[in-house]
C-alpha cells in the first residue's frame, strides 16, 4: 500500500501561487460594453490553458469527438479504449485542429467516448447500448451549446452507437454549418478470421468445433491494425455510409484506412469545409433535407447495410426536424434498387470494408444510382457542391483511379467484383436485403437481413420457408447457454429459438449477436431460426427475424408463445415479402385460440438488472414510438402523457 500520510518528497515543489500568463488580451471599447461576462471570462481561461493571447479573438470552432484511452507518443496503449472505434480519433482531432490554426482559427475540443457493442455481447453493458445513443447525443448538444461563440462544429465518431449519436447532435443543431468526420476502419488481419466471425469462438469451442489452441490464435489476431471499426458493413460501417449519403461529410469519407495518411486529410479537408461553410453563412439544416434522407435510405439499401440502421435513421430525421420514415418507407425504398455491393457480412463473396472503399466507396454507390434515376442528384452536401457537381467529378478523377487500381494490385480484386455494375448483381448472386415480414406474432411489423440467410436453406423460387417448434427464452443467457448445448435441453437443428422480453421495456433493446454468430458458425446453425423483440449486430447473418413489434412487454403476441408451438417463417428474398406467423401449439390447438386466451408467458418480466435510468429511457421512448420510432424523445408527446397522467391522478397539471 502507498503511504498516504507522509511528506512529500519535495516540500518546496507544493507552491501556493504562480506567474499568471503574459501578455495583455485584445479586447476593445466595444467588446467589454457589449460582450457578455461569458464571453470575456472565457479569454481568460484560454489564454489560462497556455493559448497565445494575440490569437484568442480568433473565430472558435468546436471539435466534438468519441476519443477513448489514452496513447504514448509512439502509440503505445497507456490507457486502453473501450475499442478501436475511438482508439485513433485523437490523431483526426489533430489534424483538424492542425488545420484550423494553420488559417487563424482558434479550435476547441471536447469528447464524449462510446461504448463497444462487441465487448459488452451478452453482459449486463448492452442494457446501456441503445440507451447511451440518446444520451451522447444530448451531452453533445449540450456542448455545442456551452461554446456560445462558435462559429461551426466538426463531429468525429466511428462505431455503432457514438455515430449516431454525433449524427443526432450536428442534425439537432442543424441552424450551425457542421461537418462529420468518419473515424475508418480497422484493416483486416492477413491471416485471421475478421472481427464477425471471432466472435464465435466460445460457442464453436463449447460445442467441439474449434480446439483451444485455434480459440486462442483466431482471438488474438482478428484486427489488422489498431484504430478504426470492424472490417464488416456492420453498424459502425454502415453508419459511416449513411452518414455519406446524407451530405454530412466530404466526398469519399466512409469506411477510409484509419491511421492512413488518406485519412488523416480527410480531417483536414472537413476543417477546411466547415471553414467555408461559415464564410459562405451555410448551415448543416440546409442540407439534411427530405432528399438527403431518401438518398440514405436508398445507399443503405444499396449496399445491403445494417438493420440497426432502422433505429438511427428515424432518430436523425427526428434531430432534423423531418418526418421519420416508417417501416413501409424502408419497404418501398428497399424494394426499387437492388443490392450491389458485395460486403461482409453479406455474400457471395463477403469482402472487407477497406475494399468497398477502394472500389469507390459511397460515391462509386451513387454514380450507379445516378444511372439508374434513383439517385436524388441535386441534394447538396456540406462540400458545398451538390451530388451531380461531385459524381461529374468523380468518375474521371485521379483518387478514383488510384484507389481502384490499388484495390486490384495489392489484392488482386477487381473493383467491379466488390461494387458490382447493377445489371451484373443478380447474375452474380447479390439479392435485395431487407425485409420487413409481418403476421400474427410481428402486427406492427419485424425485420430481417434476407440476403444473409444461408443459400443452402433457400428454395429453388428464392423463398426462405421454415416450419418448427418453438424453443422459447425469455434471457438471452438460457438461450446461448442451449445454443452451447450446456443447459436443458441443447439447441437442435429444426428449432425456431423464440426470445421475448428484450426490448427497449425488457432490458433496453439488447443486441444478441453471441447467439446470431454461434448460429452462423456453427455447423447446424443454418438449420434453427430466431424471432425476437430485441435487436441485432449488424454483421448478424441467418434467419433471423428481430424487432419484432409490438414487443412482449408491450403487449405484443410474441408474449404468448410456448415451448413446442408450431412456428412458420416465410421470406421471399425477391420481393422481400416475409410473414411470421404462429400456426398452432404442440397440441394441435389453433393460433386464433391461443392468441385470444393464453396469458403471457410466465417467465416473462423486466430485466432485474435493468438500470433505473434504462427504465426511465424505456418508458420515454414508447411514449415517442417505441423501436419503430428510432427509440427518440418526442419531447411534446412526453409532456402531453404527463400532463394526462398528472391529471388523471388528481395532481396539477404540468406546465410546459
Amino acid at each position: 500500500m502507498p503511504s498516504f500520510f507522509d511528506t512529500p518528497p519535495d516540500p518546496d515543489s507544493l507552491v501556493t501561487h504562480a506567474d499568471g500568463p503574459a501578455g495583455t488580451l485584445p479586447l476593445t471599447d466595444d467588446i467589454l460594453r457589449t460582450w457578455s461576462s461569458g464571453d470575456l471570462f472565457g479569454l481568460t481561461q484560454s489564454v489560462g490553458m497556455g493559448f497565445d493571447p494575440r490569437r484568442v479573438l480568433g473565430d472558435q470552432y468546436l471539435i466534438l469527438s468519441t476519443q477513448g484511452g489514452l496513447r504514448e507518443n509512439d502509440g503505445t496503449p497507456l490507457a486502453l479504449g473501450y475499442h478501436t472505434g475511438h482508439w485513433e480519433i485523437g490523431l483526426l482531432v489533430r489534424a483538424a485542429a492542425e488545420q484550423l490554426t494553420e488559417r487563424g482559427a482558434v479550435p476547441f475540443s471536447a469528447y464524449c467516448s462510446d461504448p463497444c457493442d462487441g465487448r459488452s455481447q451478452g453482459t449486463h453493458g448492452m442494457f446501456d447500448s441503445l440507451p447511451y445513443r440518446n444520451d451522447a447525443a444530448i451531452i453533445f448538444r449540450r456542448l455545442i451549446r456551452s461554446l456560445p461563440r462558435r462559429k461551426a462544429v466538426i463531429g468525429i465518431a466511428t462505431c455503432d452507437k457514438g455515430l449516431p449519436a454525433m449524427m443526432m447532435a450536428l442534425a439537432g443543431a442543424k441552424d450551425l454549418p457542421s461537418v462529420l468526420v468518419p473515424g475508418g476502419v480497422t484493416l483486416p488481419a492477413t491471416v485471421g478470421e475478421d472481427a464477425g466471425k471471432v466472435q464465435s469462438i466460445g460457442a464453436r469451442y463449447a460445442k467441439g468445433e474449434m480446439t483451444l489452441e485455434q480459440a486462442s490464435l483466431e482471438g488474438c489476431r482478428a484486427c489488422g491494425t489498431p484504430g478504426g471499426g470492424c472490417q464488416f458493413l456492420g453498424t459502425a460501417a454502415t453508419s459511416q455510409v449513411v452518414a455519406e449519403a446524407l451530405g454530412m461529410t466530404v466526398p469519399h469519407a466512409a469506411l477510409g484506412p484509419s491511421g492512413g495518411p488518406i485519412w488523416t486529410q480527410m480531417a483536414r479537408d472537413s476543417a477546411d469545409v466547415a471553414m467555408e461553410q461559415v464564410a459562405a453563412g451555410a448551415t448543416l439544416g440546409e442540407i439534411l433535407t427530405e432528399d438527403a434522407l431518401y438518398n440514405a435510405m436508398l445507399i443503405h439499401a444499396a449496399v445491403g447495410g445494417s438493420t440497426n440502421l432502422l433505429l438511427h435513421i428515424p432518430a436523425i430525421a427526428a434531430a432534423a426536424g423531418l418526418k421519420r420514415p416508417d417501416a413501409e418507407m424502408f419497404r418501398r425504398i428497399n424494394r426499387s434498387v437492388p443490392r450491389f455491393v458485395d460486403c461482409l457480412p453479406n455474400g457471395p463473396v463477403g469482402h472487407p470494408t477497406i475494399r468497398f472503399f477502394l472500389a469507390g466507396g459511397v460515391p462509386e454507390v451513387a454514380w450507379h444510382l445516378r444511372e439508374l434515376g434513383l439517385l436524388k442528384s441535386n441534394a447538396r452536401t456540406v462540400a458545398g457542391m451538390t451530388w451531380d457537381e461531385i459524381l461529374d467529378q468523380w468518375r474521371s478523377s485521379d483518387r478514383r483511379a488510384f484507389c481502384r487500381a490499388r484495390l486490384a494490385e495489392s489484392d488482386a480484386v477487381d473493383p467491379d467484383d466488390v461494387i458490382v455494375p447493377p445489371a451484373k448483381a443478380a447474375a452474380k448472386g447479390l439479392t435485395p436485403t431487407v425485409s420487413f415480414p409481418v403476421g400474427n406474432l410481428c402486427p406492427e411489423g419485424s425485420v430481417i437481413k434476407a440476403t444473409s440467410i444461408d443459400p443452402s436453406v433457400i428454395d429453388d423460387d428464392d423463398v426462405y420457408r421454415k416450419r418448427g417448434p418453438a424453443r422459447v427464452f425469455t434471457s438471452e443467457r438460457d438461450a446461448i447457454a442451449a445454443v452451447k448445448g450446456q443447459q436443458g435441453k441443447p439447441i437442435v437443428a429444426g428449432d425456431v429459438i423464440v426470445l421475448i422480453g428484450r426490448g427497449p421495456l425488457g432490458c433496453g433493446m439488447e443486441e444478441t449477436y453471441q447467439i446470431t454468430s454461434a448460429l452462423k458458425y456453427l455447423s447446424f446453425g443454418k438449420e434453427v431460426a430466431l424471432v425476437t423483440d430485441a435487436r441485432f449486430s449488424g454483421v448478424s447473418t441467418g434467419a433471423c427475424v428481430g424487432h419484432v413489434g409490438p414487443e412482449a412487454l408491450a403487449g405484443g403476441p410474441i408474449a404468448k408463445v410456448r415451448d413446442g408451438d408450431v412456428i412458420e417463417i416465410e421470406i421471399d428474398r425477391n420481393s422481400l415479402d416475409g410473414r411470421v406467423e404462429l400456426i398452432e401449439s404442440a397440441d394441435g390447438t389453433p393460433a386464433a385460440t391461443l392468441l385470444a386466451e393464453r396469458p403471457p408467458h410466465p417467465e416473462l418480466a423486466v430485466e432485474s438488472a435493468m438500470p433505473e435510468d434504462t427504465r426511465l429511457w424505456a418508458a420515454l421512448q414508447q411514449v415517442g414510438g417505441g423501436a419503430w420510432g428510432g427509440c427518440v424523445y418526442d419531447v411534446d408527446e412526453i409532456i402531453e402523457t404527463l400532463k394526462a397522467g398528472i391529471k388523471a391522478r388528481g395532481q396539477s397539471t404540468l406546465e410546459p
